[in-house]
């Protein structure tokens, strides 16, 4: 059973190539995560807000990094942290060309 965690926040900085360069170093850490099947980086520079759409293989490392990750921003000066945690609709997934699941 795959879960989806969506997160997001605002972002009043930098974004595209310079976001790029200064979180490489995170991504590679958010890379090793347990459970962590891939990760999606999401930023707007018109409304302020940046986060990432992770696809993690169980619902209890998805709360676990949930958990830690929102602390590590809070440490970085982000508040207003949202994040959401979704059981992924495998059937459905499957007709609409998700075949990641397999």
């Amino acid at each position: 059973m795959a879960y989806i965690l969506q997160v997001d926040f605002p972002h009043d900085g930098i974004f595209g190539e310079e976001f790029s360069k200064a979180f490489e170093p995170l991504a590679n850490d958010i890379s090793q995560e347990a459970g962590l099947i891939w990760k999606i980086w999401t930023e707007n520079k018109n409304t302020k807000e940046a986060g990432g759409i992770y696809l993690f293989s169980n619902e209890n490392d998805a709360k676990r990094y949930l958990e830690k990750h929102t602390l590590r921003l809070e440490s970085f000066g982000y508040k207003d942290i949202r994040g959401k945690i979704f059981k992924v609709n495998e059937a459905l997934s499957f007709i609409t060309k998700v075949d990641f699941l397999k």
